[in-house]
């Protein structure tokens, strides 16, 4: 039963993407970063890839990408059933990765992946995550969750807990979500090529 790895993200659109970008480098610029994101993340997994099953799910199609399209609803519905789906296809764990933590290592999402509990969040600096593998999903484990705010990790850790599921956390790493991420994105040596080239174009 070989563990599944689904990156989500939504599809390329300028304007509807990255949007706390656009007022440093324009929507057109942020929306290649976002295609550089995704690009990123999908190679580092490649060396995962005779171990892993790894998909791509988006909200929309993505002409000239092969992704599955994600649920309906808000993000914990879409994650729970990207989870549940995933699961019910006999895989040992499911794990999302988001697409906005562009040079995460990949020993960090080895030890999401690797850990033994229900679930296991990957923290992002933000208070949001960039990770979440689950070897048991329960239908109320995101309830009263806000997605995409400060209290987001905090909030998903107790409504995990109160779901009567075991949790722990991986190491922590950062989002790139606003302007002012740019800089250290361009200065992390982990920086991979398709973000590299963009950010050149751009900064």
């Amino acid at each position: 039963m070989r563990p599944t790895i689904i990156v989500f993200a939504k599809s390329p659109k300028a304007g509807l993407v990255k949007t706390r970008l656009i007022p440093r480098v324009g929507p057109a610029a942020a929306c290649l970063l976002h295609e550089a994101f995704v690009e990123d993340t999908l190679a580092a997994l490649e060396p995962l890839q005779t171990r892993c099953r790894i998909e791509l799910q988006t909200d929309t199609p993505w002409l000239g990408r092969r992704s599955k399209l994600q649920a309906g609803g808000d993000l914990g519905n879409r994650i729970l059933t990207a989870l549940e789906g995933a699961l019910k296809q006999e895989c040992s764990v499911a794990m999302i990765l988001g697409s906005d933590s562009p040079t995460v290592p990949l020993n960090h999402v080895e030890q999401v992946l690797a850990c033994p509990a229900d679930v296991c969040l990957g923290p992002a600096a933000d208070g949001g995550f960039y990770a979440i593998a689950c070897r048991k999903t329960k239908p109320g484990m995101f309830r009263g969750v806000a997605w995409s705010s400060p209290a987001t990790l905090e909030q998903t850790i107790a409504a995990v807990k109160n779901a009567g599921l075991e949790i722990t956390l991986a190491p922590e790493w950062y989002d790139v979500d606003e302007g002012a991420d740019l800089d250290r994105l361009a200065a992390d040596p982990g920086l991979r090529q398709a973000t590299a080239k963009v950010l050149r174009s751009i900064l």
